[in-house]
């Protein structure tokens, strides 16, 4: 039998899966990454820890599934967005780590370029909001502070790109320098109705082309594997950002069709077609995937921090020792009793859009119990997927009927059951919940022919539980009251503190 890898670079863990032909996990092994946190809304990884680490679990993984190299036909990557890495040309070492798509520093850059007038450019060009989340900032940001980065980068000796741009890079010894359209279009340089990257954008934001990789379709051959010998021969041939590959791998290709994401954050993607519609609720419009000569776009919300909240129970307050007993804990408890937690830790994504916007736990009372703290955590994250479909339903006219889910933390039973109770609809979990991997797989597997097209895969895709909602409607809309008035208390919550005085603003280096 012949197999497809697929490596999996999350935020807080990296995976390599071993899927057969018929879209089933044959292999899996995974491992934490080192969370950095320099100072207050930094978050930082290491690279070089990212590519030792991803190739340790692919190693691993085709350990267990007892297969070599030669039995695997090709290789797709699924990464975390718009994290950011910058690097030597010649020498391959990052010139500082990597800024993670949760870092705020950049805040005050993009009070700068709203002041400016800048903000409507941008959203018309690239479909994205203006906010320290996307890599043009980051990009920005470490060329202006890493001693010496912007001469370098100016003399072409700097190259940069997201995570799967460093990995193709890495795996492939430097020789290819490359990204899909789906990870370009995260940049805030890329233009979407172009196809290519921004001349105007990346003047604003004073980064030199020369670094930026090319874009590529998502389902193609980049290069053969010939840095780690115990993978080597592998053809790279797919690459897309984890949501984006997550969308395709619950084979939502047509438009209408949504999935929503629960890993260290939550995301929102509907599939809306050929065309970049723009979003009138503060969403976001991005490139899906590109296979062949067809591009495909989505609307998309982000929540921030998704389950990555059963993270900081376990290490932060130290509740629970794991997402299972995090859920036993929210279980043994009917409700939260009273208490909402907003989980704004890293600022609120769509479609609040506010990065001074910290977490906020309100309604304690000398009854409240760990249990509740949990239960509350978990409500926390399934409250914001509420706001984005809210959203996404105003831009569309169009009611969701089921909402698919997949993540590690589509696997929390109470969290789950609490969705489906908000929404009123029904929430579908599929059998293989790993679909982020499986969307990279399948990429990978249709540009090698190991897939012949994407109704030859369309019968993996098997419904494992169904949530029906139980809930009264009059119930969950008083609880969404209550959460929308703590939500008003969490908002710009930290200082604004490099916002503009508007008698300083001709001293704004993006003025017009």
């Amino acid at each position: 039998m012949r197999y497809i890898l697929a490596l999996d670079a999350g935020t807080t863990s990296v995976r390599a899966i071993i899927f057969d032909h018929d879209g089933q996990i044959r292999a899996i092994a995974q491992k934490e990454i080192r969370q950095i946190f320099p100072q207050p809304s930094w978050v930082e990884h290491d690279p070089q820890e990212i590519w030792l680490t991803q190739i340790a679990v692919a190693m691993e993984a085709l350990d267990r599934a007892h297969i070599g190299p030669r039995d695997v036909v090709g290789a797709g990557i699924a990464n975390q967005r718009e994290t950011s890495i910058v690097w030597d040309r010649e020498t391959g070492n990052p010139v500082y780590n990597a800024i993670v798509w949760q870092d705020r520093r950049t805040a005050g850059m993009c009070d700068e370029l709203r002041a400016a007038g800048h903000d409507g450019t941008i959203q018309k060009l690239t479909g994205l909001i203006l906010d320290p989340y996307f890599s043009a900032t980051k990009i920005a940001w470490i060329l202006d502070n890493v001693p010496d980065a912007r001469t370098q980068a100016e003399a072409g000796k700097l190259i940069c790109g997201t995570v799967e741009t460093w990995l193709i890079w890495k795996l492939t010894s430097g020789k290819v320098h490359v990204t899909d359209v789906s990870n370009a279009s995260r940049t805030m340089l890329f233009n979407l109705h172009t196809g290519a990257w921004d001349k105007d954008l990346l003047k604003l934001f004073r980064i030199p082309e020369s670094m930026l990789p090319e874009v590529r379709s998502s389902s193609e051959v980049y290069g053969a594997i010939n840095a780690v010998p115990g993978l080597a021969h592998i053809v790279v041939a797919g690459a897309a950002g984890d949501q984006q590959a997550a969308l395709f791998g619950q084979l939502c290709v047509q438009p209408g069709l949504a999935k929503n994401t629960y890993g260290t954050g939550c995301f929102l993607l509907q599939n809306i077609g050929a065309k970049p519609v723009a979003s009138k609720q503060r969403l976001l419009t991005t490139a899906a995937w590109k296979i062949g000569e067809k591009q495909e776009f989505a609307l998309e919300g982000g929540v921030f921090i998704g389950g990555a909240i059963v993270q900081w129970l376990r290490d932060g307050l130290q509740l629970v020792r794991s997402a299972q007993e995090a859920d036993m804990l929210a279980a043994s408890v009917p409700d939260s009793g009273g208490v909402v937690l907003v989980p704004a830790f890293t600022g609120l994504g769509a479609p609040h859009w506010d990065p001074y916007a910290r977490g906020l736990i309100i309604g304690l009372t000398r009854d409240t119990r760990a249990a509740h703290i949990a239960r509350a955590a978990l409500e926390g994250v399934a409250f914001q997927v509420a706001d984005l479909i809210d959203a996404m339903h105003a831009d569309t006219g169009k009611p969701f009927t089921e909402l698919r889910v997949d993540g590690g933390a589509s696997r929390s039973e109470p969290m789950m059951q609490f969705q489906a109770d908000l929404l009123g609809v029904p929430v579908v979990r599929p059998a293989v919940v790993e679909t982020t991997a499986l969307g990279a797989a399948y990429f990978a597997g249709l540009a090698v022919g190991f897939w012949q097209n994407t109704a030859s895969i369309a019968a993996h895709w098997q419904v494992k539980r169904v949530f029906e909602p139980r809930m009264p409607r009059a119930r969950a809309t008083e609880l969404r009251g209550c959460w929308n008035e703590a939500l008003g208390r969490a908002k710009n919550w930290e200082p604004k503190e490099k916002t503009l005085h508007p008698k300083k603003r001709k001293n704004n280096r993006y003025e017009k």
